[in-house]
């Protein structure tokens, strides 16, 4: 290559005698020369590999030799050539340019360290998607490791780069990055606090990408995208995303619904309001309308029968209603309602299943119904709510009950009209 330059140099002091502007247009020229040769190898070698390793690829069965391909991971050692060639041509120059000499040198070895780099990252990316592509990935989520690898490896790719531009040995900047120990833990807080967490998450199995998680104080409810080092993306509900730091996920109180999910049930836990003053006893008329209803008859009559016995047996008169044992509306209710909701093919039978009375307040006595869908989405969840609560509103009539609710416009004016006529 020096005989290349003063080739080079005798040319421009043909042209021109002076000796300065040839030496430097001659460097020059060389210096591009150079560029060009190292990116005309660098396509051909590039054009080769991924002619052959597409070749190899296609032949092959396996699904990890795809995705090495597709993160470019065999175009990284193309740049070999220019690495090689730019080491090369390090000591072409003549006596009067020997500085270009350590230009080319430290030229080479920062491309070589930045290669070397960038073949392992992409190493790592294309790891992470060969894992991804086994089941127990989603059990077990390894991004947040990855992801450390990376910060690691840039950080000493970092050293060494900068080793080569201030001419020291890596050992030494290594050596002085401990008295920097505390500011480096400032500035590296997040990711640190963000790997213990990876580890406490996967360990304990506590959340993975695909789960419905609940975080309050966060405004997040929805499904876990994506978790990191330094932070968990969920896409909330109404298609919002919201990021949360990693370790909030251990430090602060999530609900995962994951357990919900692999349930096989939804709970349904809503109550409605009974206006207390239509709560009766059961007389003869209201017994022999229910006894037409097949979910109650057998149970109306098998308790007639049961007060009956017992009101003998205590020599009560059946008009005492105080002293012996009655049936009522709300009770032949209740148990109305657990007979529809065990024949209804849409709630579980087989989990939680209770219907009960809250506390009274002034606003009637809560019945509450307690059961589990066997349908976990939310559209079909919410429609199996609202038909079993429409169908308990347009039944409660036939018990004599009503549901209680604030006088509206509607009440009043209906209330002034019959005080009108009764005027």
């Amino acid at each position: 290559m020096s005989t290349y330059y003063n080739w080079i140099k005798n040319l421009f002091l043909d042209v021109s005698q002076n000796e300065q502007m040839a030496v430097f247009f001659s460097a020059l020229v060389v210096l591009l020369s150079i560029a060009a040769l190292s990116g005309i190898f660098h396509l051909i070698l590039r054009a080769a590999l991924r002619g052959i390793f597409s070749k190899i690829v296609k032949r092959t069965r396996f699904e990890w030799d795809d995705i090495l391909f597709k993160n470019r991971v065999f175009n990284v050692l193309a740049h070999i050539a220019p690495v090689l060639i730019i080491g090369w041509a390090s000591n072409f120059a003549g006596n009067d340019i020997q500085w270009m000499d350590g230009i080319l040198n430290g030229l080479a070895k920062i491309y070589l360290i930045a290669v070397i780099i960038a073949l392992l990252n992409r190493l790592l990316t294309a790891s992470l998607d060969i894992y991804q592509t086994y089941p127990f990935s989603k059990e077990r989520p390894i991004k947040g490791y990855v992801q450390l690898m990376k910060l690691l490896l840039y950080f000493i790719g970092a050293i060494f780069l900068i080793s080569v531009l201030v001419s020291k040995s890596p050992g030494n900047l290594f050596t002085g990055l401990g008295a920097m120990a505390a500011v480096l833990m400032f500035v590296f807080k997040d990711p640190i606090l963000g790997f213990v967490a990876s580890i406490q998450l996967a360990a304990n199995k506590m959340v993975k990408p695909g789960d419905w998680v609940s975080l309050p104080s966060y405004n997040a409810d929805g499904t876990v995208e994506d978790i990191s080092l330094t932070s968990v993306k969920v896409q909330n509900w109404d298609k919002t995303i919201t990021t949360i730091p990693t370790y909030a996920l251990v430090s602060g109180s999530m609900t995962n619904w994951i357990g919900m999910e692999e349930s096989g049930g939804r709970r349904i836990k809503r109550s409605i309001n009974i206006d207390m003053t239509t709560v009766r006893f059961a007389d003869t008329k209201l017994l022999e309308h229910l006894r037409q209803f097949s979910l109650i008859r057998e149970y109306v009559e098998k308790k007639e029968e049961e007060v009956k016995e017992y009101n003998r047996a205590k020599q009560l008169d059946e008009r005492d209603y105080v002293s012996g044992r009655r049936q009522t509306n709300l009770g032949i209710f209740r148990k109305y309602l657990e007979a529809y909701l065990h024949a209804h093919p849409g709630v579980h039978d087989e989990m939680t299943f209770l219907i009960r009375h809250l506390q009274p307040t002034e606003k009637g006595i809560p019945v509450e119904i307690y059961v589990f869908s066997k349908d976990q989405r939310w559209a079909n969840y919410e429609e199996l709510q609202a038909d079993i609560f429409d169908h308990i509103l347009a039944v409660l009539p036939e018990f004599g009950l009503r549901v209680f609710q604030n006088p509206s416009g509607e009440d009043f004016r209906i209330l002034k009209h019959i005080s009108n006529n009764d005027a």
